[in-house]
């Protein structure tokens, strides 16, 4: 891992060079329980697919990046996409990136690209909320029963030094009152770069309706729709995910 200063923030990244000229760089933007190295071996996966610089973070709050002070509020998506995101681009020379974002991950890339649209290359969205289902609901009750219950802190340790605490933002953030009514669809309308969705159609958090909202909205987006998988596509259906990346920014236009 190398280290970079974002906002104040000592920031972790994973940071794989290009194996190809002309090539654009993939930021990798993690989930909510996520960071750097909890997208295990799929950055060199990638890496190797597409002959691109792979760049993968942990932000403010996870991994080795430092913690962040600030209470969790539901626009902290937001805060990420609007502050956080283009100061780490910037801090890694990064001009036209491609945004592969998970989860949360692909929340704040959405969001970054309705922000600043005219920055990304292109999205690819896994698993990306724009607003809140009963699924959602029930997926994050359940989250917190296995919490308690199972060795899962145990196993997340071993990613953050704080483990509980980052459990607890995610898990209570998106359980608050205050967040019921988190929507994101209206930015949908200010994307202007190419969008890959994809969802897992067992997604234990939610409905495929998350990404066929991004293809009503987004004109020209593509879904990729994958049965057998869960929440975490790049896990459940690496293969898929590393050709269908593989063949979306084949078809990306030039720097």
């Amino acid at each position: 891992m190398k280290h970079t200063t974002v906002d104040g923030f000592r920031i972790e990244y994973l940071d794989i060079p290009a194996a190809a000229e002309g090539r654009p760089a993939l930021v990798l933007l993690h989930e909510g329980l996520g960071c750097a190295a909890m997208w295990r071996s799929f950055p060199q996966h990638l890496a190797a697919a597409t002959g691109c610089r792979v760049v993968a973070g942990s932000r403010a709050g996870y991994g080795a990046s430092d913690p962040h002070p600030e209470p969790r509020t539901p626009r902290y998506m937001h805060r990420e996409a609007e502050r956080a995101l283009p100061a780490f681009l910037a801090a890694l020379g990064i001009a036209r990136p491609v945004l592969i974002g998970h989860s949360d991950g692909g929340s704040i890339a959405l969001l970054f690209a309705a922000a600043f649209p005219e920055a990304p290359l292109g999205l690819a969205v896994m698993a990306p909320h724009e607003f809140i289902e009963e699924e959602t609901l029930a997926g994050l009750r359940a989250a917190r029963e296995a919490w308690a219950a199972t060795d899962w802190p145990r196993k997340l340790a071993r990613y953050h030094p704080d483990a509980p605490r980052v459990f607890r933002e995610w898990n209570d953030t998106w359980l608050s009152p205050a967040f019921r009514d988190w929507n994101i669809e209206a930015c949908l309308r200010d994307i202007r770069c190419p969008v890959l969705a994809v969802q897992g159609e067992d997604d234990e958090y939610a409905t495929l309706r998350q990404v066929e909202v991004i293809a009503e909205r987004v004109p020209g987006a593509r879904l990729l729709k994958l049965p057998r998988c869960g929440h975490v596509p790049f896990k459940d259906q690496e293969a898929r995910v590393l050709a269908a990346l593989a063949e979306f920014l084949d078809g990306l236009p030039s720097a």
